[in-house]
């Protein structure tokens, strides 16, 4: 891989698109980011999808998932890995529920393992193999978000793109689910998508603003949904 290759912002936008993509096998399409307990309680309909997913986004996803990825994104670029590790910490400590927690860093863990090898031939190689070393060895808890963060850093994905293709490929995962859970279908899926666009940028600009003590939404009926989907005798999705 060439210098210039390495540089380059079409370099950038195509690490964006791969971390970012559906296919990526990160686990993602094992969850539906609590819509199947919304779902189970008959408290969405498939008018309600996009809402319930904006405030997902806003109120839950941007304060804590976004905001850890931008200061860990910050921390890695400048390799102070026990910054990023506190980023962990705190992430970790905000999910209430342990299928929140479960899901995120059993997410976080695929990814590292992945992309350790799947960038060890460019940039920031050793960075993300050697986050990935620490996750594995459970010296930091792993979470989703931060694992992502180093990966972005690494590769030199500017924190704004980080943040809202995240931000993207969390909405793509929700919308997914809701497909999955005929709440929609693929024309439908397609306008949610468009239509929680403007709500990203939003939410990617807080989360890039909002400091790290502040990490941790406020989303109490998505928790308590959480909460009865551990218990759920029959679930599609893990979370």
């Amino acid at each position: 891989m060439t210098a210039a290759h390495e540089e380059s912002p079409v370099a950038r936008l195509l690490v964006s698109l791969q971390l970012s993509d559906s296919a990526f096998p990160s686990g993602f399409y094992t969850m539906s980011h609590g819509l199947e307990g919304f779902h189970q309680q008959g408290l969405v309909r498939p008018a309600g999808v996009g809402d319930l997913l904006a405030d997902l986004l806003t109120s839950a996803v941007g304060p804590g998932d976004a905001t850890a990825l931008a200061r860990a994104h910050e921390a890695a670029g400048a390799r102070d890995w026990d910054a990023v590790a506190e980023v962990d910490r705190i992430l970790f400590a905000s999910k209430l529920n342990a299928e929140l927690r479960v899901a995120s860093t059993r997410s976080g863990r695929q990814l590292a393992d992945i992309a350790s090898e799947a960038f060890a031939d460019g940039p920031g190689a050793d960075d993300i193999a050697a986050w990935a070393k620490r996750v594995k060895a459970k010296e930091s808890p792993g979470c989703q978000p931060v694992v992502t963060a180093v990966c972005y850093a690494a590769t030199r994905v500017p924190i704004v793109e980080a943040v809202a293709s995240d931000l993207f490929a969390f909405a793509v995962s929700f919308v997914g689910a809701a497909l999955r859970l005929r709440l929609t279908d693929h024309r439908g899926a397609q306008v949610l998508l468009r239509r929680a666009q403007p709500v990203i940028e939003t939410v990617t600009r807080d989360a890039i603003a909002r400091p790290l003590r502040d990490i941790g939404g406020f989303a109490p009926v998505a928790d308590i949904m959480s909460a009865g989907h551990e218990r759920a005798e029959a679930r599609l999705f893990t979370s």
